[in-house]
């Protein structure tokens, strides 16, 4: 069955992206890293920037815009990635849950890189 896509709502990565940002803020809100405001705040941004971006790509006008947006999603996603080693190295966050998350951001990563090849590959009308 294909789904038609009517908004940003619809797509996956958007809907992975948006459950990954709600587990980062509940990762550290009292736990070991309850006080790196600093940490706190790059992460989340990250986050924030991979479900934000995928929103703003889909609302532009052209594929290329689109697929520009997609391409900071994904940076973003490394981000988070990298982040979350930072979390396990600091001991803010369990190695079972940062490995959980960096697999997620791998995998939004994965789905962001096929439909950014997606719409780079479309013929242009």
């Amino acid at each position: 069955m294909d789904t038609k896509v009517t908004g940003f709502e619809d797509l996956r990565i958007w809907q992975e992206a948006r459950q990954l940002i709600g587990e980062i803020y509940r990762d550290i809100p009292n736990g070991a890293g309850a006080n790196d405001f600093g940490f706190q705040n790059q992460i989340r941004r990250a986050g924030v920037s991979i479900m934000n971006n995928i929103a703003e790509g889909f609302e532009r006008t052209t594929d290329a815009d689109f697929a520009r947006f997609l391409d900071i999603a994904k940076g973003s996603s490394g981000e988070v990635r990298s982040m979350y080693y930072l979390a396990e190295d600091l001991s803010y966050v369990s190695p079972h849950i940062t490995q959980e998350r960096r697999a997620a951001a791998v995998k939004i990563s994965k789905g962001i890189s096929s439909l950014a090849a997606h719409l780079r590959l479309k013929p242009k009308p």
